[in-house]
């Protein structure tokens, strides 16, 4: 135990004094975050989405369509399908859907009881949500006025839903993080296990009858203490100060922080173990991981990069990573939601701690 304590005591105290280490895999990533926040994070709605689902196909559905088309701070979206329209709305694509009912010119042709048609709206973007009731009541007012002699026989029942809301911000803070993840154990761990390996640090080491599993354990404990730093003060930074939101658990995220850190560790054990020198280690470790800071969903979403592509990104860790950071952050994902994922996760890491416990070479 005490073999254990000094090892990761003293591995803490290398990235201390690693000023380098401290710079690229702390505060790079976080200068980056900052600097598309505050160019690219906002998102602020000026304008009302409207998703128009039409089951009438009527004069008067016509009217109000046309009403709204004729309104410059409308951008109306034709939608047949309720369902889909209320999930563009809950994922923050809409600002509010209108449905209109099959029936409605007849009820209002048929007077007696007042016509009613559902409005559904953004419970958390109240203000666009105002102008659009705004709108929605002087083309109820028009209908009211223009066919039934000023009489109130058109109403409108609002249904407030939930939507994620989310900016550029909220995609880019969990992804950041998890590029933190890959750059600190995949890039790290190969050049220092590495390096050490041959300056005959870890010889010395094996000749003191040290265990590889102390070792191993010394170092998985010092990055999680350096990662789990890094990590908070990435959060901290993005929710904070640049306004991210954090909708779910703070200990599932530590949960997926550490599996994160598993995961990448382990497969910079095997670079480390199968490359004959830092000099080869580092290239081979910056050939795997350049291209994941780009497919891997850190800056831009995998729906937006080539079909032919996608499944390729599937494939790798940092993909399911940042989504699972991705997914309790923003909607507040469980651990039931997140199963496949966190599956492919676990594969990753029992594969990848396999082959680089059979691997490990002292010298």
């Amino acid at each position: 135990m005490n073999a254990y304590i000094q090892l990761t005591l003293s591995q803490l105290r290398l990235f201390a004094r690693n000023k380098s280490v401290i710079f690229w895999t702390t505060l790079f990533p976080l200068f980056l975050m900052v600097m598309l926040g505050l160019f690219l994070g906002g998102g602020s709605t000026t304008s009302v989405s409207l998703g128009w689902v039409d089951l009438d196909q009527s004069t008067y559905s016509e009217n109000m369509k046309e009403t709204f088309l004729s309104t410059e701070a409308v951008q109306l979206e034709e939608w047949h399908d309720v369902d889909k329209a209320k999930d563009a709305l809950e994922e923050g694509d809409l600002s509010i859907v209108m449905v209109i009912p099959e029936g409605f010119a007849k009820e209002i042709e048929g007077g007696g009881e007042v016509t009613s048609f559902d409005v559904y709206y953004d419970e958390v973007n109240q203000a666009v949500a105002q102008v659009g009731f705004a709108l929605i009541d002087q083309a109820v007012d028009d209908i009211n006025k223009a066919f039934v002699d000023f009489q109130e026989t058109v109403a409108y029942t609002p249904i407030g839903l939930q939507s994620a809301d989310l900016t550029y911000l909220d995609f880019l803070v969990p992804g950041i993080v998890a590029l933190m993840i890959l750059s600190s154990n995949m890039n790290g761990v190969t050049a220092q296990i590495a390096s050490w390996r041959e300056r005959g640090i870890l010889r010395r080491l094996q000749s003191t009858g040290l265990p590889a599993s102390t070792f191993i354990a010394a170092q998985i404990t010092a990055r999680f203490v350096l990662n789990g730093a890094q990590a908070l003060l990435v959060l901290l930074v993005g929710i904070y100060l640049l306004g991210a939101k954090m909708n779910g658990s703070w200990l599932l995220l530590f949960f997926y922080l550490v599996l994160g850190i598993l995961v990448f560790m382990a497969i910079g054990f095997i670079i480390a173990s199968l490359a004959k020198t830092p000099e080869h280690a580092s290239p081979v470790a910056g050939f795997l991981s350049f291209p994941m800071f780009f497919l891997g969903g850190i800056f831009f979403p995998i729906s937006d990069m080539p079909e032919f592509l996608q499944p390729v990104v599937y494939a790798i860790p940092i993909s399911h990573l940042a989504d699972v950071l991705r997914q309790v952050m923003n909607v507040g994902a469980g651990l039931i939601d997140l199963w496949i994922p966190t599956v492919v996760l676990f594969i990753w890491f029992a594969a990848s701690f396999a082959v680089a416990a059979w691997s490990f070479k002292w010298e």
